[in-house]
């Protein structure tokens, strides 16, 4: 990641027209306003980095807000009418001929992402199924977009152009007031998802577990979504809506990261969508030169498959984790199971498949930390294996208990005597 942040920023600061040398990196940004080199670099090329950093920060830190609220790793801002809503309330005034300032276009987009996510909640019930959510926050987003069409249908030609380019998300020409307009409201999202983070990990656990646990789980979701709005709202007025990198950030974080949780993910996923934006833009600026494409489609482009290619690789990975769980478990819950059978097999077969079958039961343990799903398996198998194994030799009293022991040494009872089986039973 490092890396590809490293080359993706000198491919912004160097290439382009001027092209600067990377030696001459550091002449060019101390030169400032006295060079052609100095005022592009410092003027355009530095804003435009800043730009695709923080924006991609934000938006794949509220794709994994979203995605573990509501325990969907489709729960995209694409999905859920909060791009769409925030794009909406950016793109009116612009087409009603409304004059207003530069400031107000991130409360517009913030109430236009708040009223594509509280329309998603509310019809989906306040968030009562995660499923129903996303289903919901998909129609609610096709409405909007169909409100952008119809807005687009109303503008002039050179709105038209403006608007088209903005709803694909692009980082042209954009300058340090479009930095220095960002900051307030990153000094309000960042506490705000620090605070968010334990909850997400709680809420991951389930609905009916969570509550368990003191979590209000409808007002979680809800603060998370506040949260996830925040972070998308301001991005979304200065560059428009960068499609898919919220996707594609927190799958990334957790193919990186596996055995973590939302906590650790949480800078994970807002450092890749840095990358991911930041590597995205050098082609929107350089393949078709001097025209430049809108970032967002770069992204979109390229994200998609990415992300879907790690989905089916993370499954993978869950199944040959199953595997190996179910087969540690199997080999530890065995032996485990078999030296307790023998112990107490004088005690009748009763009390030697209990004793094995709550070792094998531990047995699956170990294998169930190979991989989450290999919990399940290795311990059903583990109990089975240790049962039969402990249960078998302790009803006769004599035998091997397992290849390599020592028999038990007690001998038979005489005819007519009860076993030790008949007697626990």
């Amino acid at each position: 990641m490092a890396a590809s942040l490293i080359v993706a920023s000198l491919c912004a600061l160097c290439l382009g027209t001027p092209a600067v040398a990377p030696h001459r990196l550091a002449e060019a940004l101390s030169d400032g306003d006295t060079t052609l080199a100095g005022i592009v670099v410092t003027e355009l090329r530095v804003p435009r980095l800043l730009l695709a950093l923080v924006a991609g920060a934000c938006l794949g830190a509220a794709g994994l807000v979203l995605q573990e609220a509501l325990r969907n790793p489709l729960a995209v801002p694409e999905m859920l009418g909060v791009s769409s809503g925030a794009a909406l309330g950016v793109a009116a005034p612009l087409v009603l001929a409304l004059s207003l300032p530069a400031a107000v276009q991130p409360l517009l987009a913030l109430g236009g992402a708040a009223l594509g996510g509280g329309l998603t909640l509310l019809a989906a019930g306040l968030g009562r199924s995660p499923s129903a959510v996303l289903l919901t926050g998909a129609a609610v987003a096709a409405a909007l977009q169909a409100a952008l069409l119809v807005l687009m249908v109303m503008a002039d030609q050179l709105d038209l152009q403006l608007i088209y380019r903005y709803l694909l998300g692009s980082l042209s020409a954009r300058t340090w007031d479009d930095i220095t307009g960002l900051w307030p409201w990153l000094l309000v999202a960042v506490p705000a998802l620090v605070l968010c983070a334990p909850v997400l990990s709680v809420l991951r656990l389930g609905d009916e577990d969570a509550e368990a646990l003191g979590v209000r789980v409808r007002r979680a979701r809800l603060a998370a979504l506040a949260v996830a709005v925040v972070l998308i709202a301001p991005v979304t007025a200065v560059c428009g809506p960068v499609a898919w990198v919220g996707f594609l950030a927190p799958h990334l974080s957790r193919w990186f990261n596996p055995g973590s949780g939302a906590v650790r993910w949480l800078p994970w996923s807002a450092a890749w969508g840095a990358v991911v934006v930041a590597v995205a833009d050098v082609p929107a600026r350089l393949a078709l030169a001097p025209v430049e494409t809108p970032a967002g489609a770069w992204t979109a482009l390229l994200g998609v498959p990415v992300g879907v290619a790690l989905m089916r690789s993370g499954g993978t990975r869950g199944r040959v984790g199953a595997r190996v769980g179910d087969r540690a478990g199997v080999r530890i819950g065995a032996r485990a199971g078999a030296r307790i059978g023998g112990r107490v097999g004088r005690r009748g077969g009763g009390a030697g498949a209990g004793a094995g079958g709550w070792v094998g039961r531990s047995g699956g343990g170990p294998g169930g930390r190979v991989d989450g799903r290999g919990d399940g398996a290795g311990g059903r198998t583990g109990r089975s294996g240790a049962a039969s194994v402990a249960s078998g030799p302790g009803r006769t009293g004599g035998g091997p208990v397992h290849p390599g022991l020592p028999a038990a040494r007690e001998p038979l009872p005489p005819a007519g005597e009860k076993s030790g089986t008949e007697e626990v039973r």
